[in-house]
């Protein structure tokens, strides 16, 4: 859909795999619930960050136990890291973690882009290749009901694609909550495929034979670091 590469990609999640999503979102509610309140109806960013774990089938008991933890006073603290770089075939790549133990992730991820024929480079090195945006992918939508919409809510947006009956919208980041709930209060049965901030590439590349191989091998090792949340790159997969 439009800009926003692989959103249609779905994989069957292993048991590891469920383990990895379970435990990031624990981490990243946990944080947001301690900076911002338990409360979801104050916490804007705690709701759609719970709203987005349900969709990723996320128990009910993983979400309460991260929350009762800062109700109870649990002290944890994590710390919000970006590691940027290169793939084998000059792609580019950023890794968002949320750890506990800064040297153990860096280790970690340093290890992966080695062993993949990938260069971690310096803070800045990749990101001023991407642009920080609010997504908002809405099913059953045509564009001119999704303008509509915005100028009901008064809500500006950068971009607005129409692809296979769906509408993508492109925001600022701080405009994700304000673009939903103009999409609602048209739509009230609106259903977002995609909701989130997120960094899209400006370029996109195809990758063949060994870089890919290598690419992969990067993407599947840095998947199985627990402090790894979210991987950008600029990849056609």
């Amino acid at each position: 859909m439009g800009r926003f590469p692989n959103i249609a990609a779905s994989k069957a999640k292993t048991g590891a795999a469920k383990a990895k999503v379970y435990s990031s979102y624990a981490k990243e509610i946990y944080q947001v619930a301690k900076q911002g309140g338990t409360d979801p109806n104050g916490n804007l960013s705690l709701r759609h960050l719970i709203e987005k774990a349900k969709k990723e089938q996320v128990p009910a008991d993983v979400i309460k136990r991260a929350i009762d933890k800062v109700n109870s006073g649990v002290d944890e603290s994590y710390t919000s890291v970006r590691y940027e770089g290169f793939a084998s075939g000059g792609a580019t790549v950023m890794v968002d973690c949320l750890t506990d133990n800064v040297n153990r992730t860096v280790s970690m991820v340093r290890n992966a882009f080695t062993k993949s024929k990938g260069k971690m480079g310096v803070s800045g090195c990749v990101s001023h290749m991407y642009e920080h945006l609010s997504v908002v992918v809405v099913k059953d939508m045509n564009e001119d009901e999704a303008l509509e919409a915005l100028l009901m809510g008064e809500v500006d947006a950068k971009e607005i694609e129409e692809e296979n009956g769906n509408v993508s919208i492109y925001g600022d980041p701080a405009d994700l909550f304000k673009i939903k709930d103009a999409i609602t209060s048209s739509k009230n049965d609106a259903e977002f495929l995609v909701d989130e901030v997120t960094m899209l590439p400006n370029e996109m590349v195809n990758l063949v034979g060994e870089d890919k191989e290598n690419f992969d091998k990067l993407l599947n090792m840095l998947d199985e670091v627990e402090d790894v949340q979210k991987v950008y790159h600029n990849v056609n997969l």
